[in-house]
């Protein structure tokens, strides 16, 4: 089982010491979904939801807080960010949301990837919850990871 490296060898909270880490180029790609009634995705395509542009607003409010995942997460490192980019598409029965981010550093940005496609899929869930009552949130997960040590990882 590997290590648990946010826990002392007293089994106390710790953040991660990076100190000794090369710095590197790294980046992290994360999906979700977000699954919803027909009349709920027509409020999207054709931009007629009470709150305004869904995809729009949902994109900002991934990147916006992919930017804050050192302040939301208590034992992450912050990051400065090179990029973010989160991107939304309506597909079959819901809206697909990937994010990708990028920095160059001494520690990954996975958890800037996945907070960015977490709060997108909030925002979406949140523009439309009047319309359909039902919507899941599903599928968050983080798709790669490249740089540091580890060098590239992909989901399976």
């Amino acid at each position: 089982m590997p290590e648990l490296t946010h826990l002392s060898p007293a089994g106390d909270a710790r953040m991660v010491e990076v100190g000794e880490k090369a710095v590197s180029r790294r980046e992290a790609v994360a999906e979700g979904f977000v699954r919803m009634s027909a009349e709920a995705l027509a409020a999207v395509v054709e931009r007629r939801a009470k709150k305004g542009d869904v995809l729009l607003i949902a994109q900002i409010a991934g990147i916006s807080a992919a930017k804050r995942t050192g302040e939301l997460i208590p034992l992450c490192h912050p990051l400065g960010l090179d990029g973010v980019d989160v991107g939304l598409s309506v597909v079959a029965g819901g809206v697909r949301i990937e994010a990708s981010a990028r920095c160059t550093g001494k520690t990954g940005v996975e958890m800037e990837a996945l907070t960015a496609v977490s709060v997108a899929a909030l925002t979406v869930y949140d523009m439309l919850k009047a319309v359909d009552k039902a919507m899941r949130i599903e599928g968050i997960r983080l798709l790669k990871k490249s740089g540091g040590r580890s060098g590239e990882w992909v989901a399976p």
